[in-house]
């Protein structure tokens, strides 16, 4: 009993001090201490400056040749490609209209990790995870964008050219700031403290000001548009998936913090890109919306029942 309440209480401290600023800033949002205005542009600083920073100082600082595990990522976009195809034969016997039939897809595979995957991450292993999350995170996010473009465009009939594709992946703050790093990283060149420092004061408020934004974004009142669907989509997300990608990698060897980050990535609510990119495709944005608040709800109790069954038997 007494394993079993400290393995609880490692799991809660991965996930409880994220639903607390989560929280706070649903709180906030309600008394207008902060508002859209400042949800808009913290959101925007976060992904344009201070989340590239932290997975820049980040990765300059790793010893890549010890920590780059090239088979969990190739693995991990393997399983999403799977994950994505099954997804999209479910939608085409459960979700109509078809117009719809994207966003369910989209909102049941797209994880939010470059926020609450890489909090879970850092909580669950400190700097260890935050660098093992930060490379899966850079190159399953390509990955992410180009299968989102591709199950929307099908679905709303709405062409968008690989040149436009190719293009935002090009300008992703994120990818710049991994790509940045890399070689540095590689080459294992010394940054100058001053460089390190100043990108370190910028790391450090990215997940605190990231949280708080998107809690304050969570609106409840839209949940009841499109709730069946919203509640399939939200199931596949932060149960279906992740445990479908967690068994593949456990059957495939993985294990500790190699099959923690599979977890804790995959089983992160839907990312906040989602509602933005259906929204901007003419799509049923109010669908997008409730998939995010569900899984942002949900993630926090299936993430915490997924570490302590990992950890009870000691496979993260």
């Amino acid at each position: 009993m007494s394993n079993f309440l400290a393995t609880l209480e490692f799991s809660f401290s991965i996930t409880g001090p994220i639903f607390i600023v989560l929280a706070l800033g649903v709180y906030l949002a309600k008394i207008k201490l902060i508002n859209d205005n400042f949800i808009e542009i913290g959101s925007n600083l976060v992904f344009k400056v201070t989340l590239p920073a932290l997975l820049f100082v980040s990765i300059c600082k790793t010893d890549l040749a010890h920590v780059a595990n090239a088979s969990l990522i190739i693995y991990a976009a393997i399983a999403t490609v799977v994950v994505f195809l099954l997804l999209e034969v479910a939608a085409h016997y459960l979700i109509n209209p078809v117009e719809e039939r994207g966003i369910f897809v989209q909102g049941a595979f797209r994880s939010n990790m470059g926020i609450i995957g890489l909090a879970y991450c850092i909580n669950a292993y400190g700097e260890a995870g935050l660098v093992a999350s930060s490379l899966y995170l850079g190159l399953i996010t390509i990955l992410f964008n180009v299968l989102s473009v591709i199950t929307l465009s099908r679905s709303l009939h709405k062409g968008k050219g690989i040149g436009n594709t190719i293009k935002g992946i090009a300008t992703n703050p994120l990818i710049i700031g991994i790509v940045l790093a890399l070689p540095i990283a590689w080459a294992k060149i010394e940054m100058p403290d001053i460089v390190l420092s100043t990108g370190e004061y910028f790391a450090k408020m990215t997940l605190p000001l990231a949280l708080l934004c998107t809690g304050g974004s969570l609106d409840f009142q839209a949940l009841k548009y499109d709730f069946h669907k919203a509640m399939l989509s939200a199931v596949a997300k932060i149960a279906v998936v992740p445990f479908l990608i967690t068994l593949g990698g456990f059957l495939l060897g993985f294990r500790g913090i190699n099959l923690g980050v599979l977890f804790l990535m995959s089983s992160a609510p839907t990312a906040a890109a989602s509602y933005v990119m259906v929204r901007a495709m003419g799509g049923n944005a109010a669908l997008a919306a409730n998939i995010i608040v569900l899984t942002v709800i949900g993630s926090l109790l299936t993430t915490s029942l997924g570490v302590t069954l990992l950890r009870s038997f000691q496979l993260m």
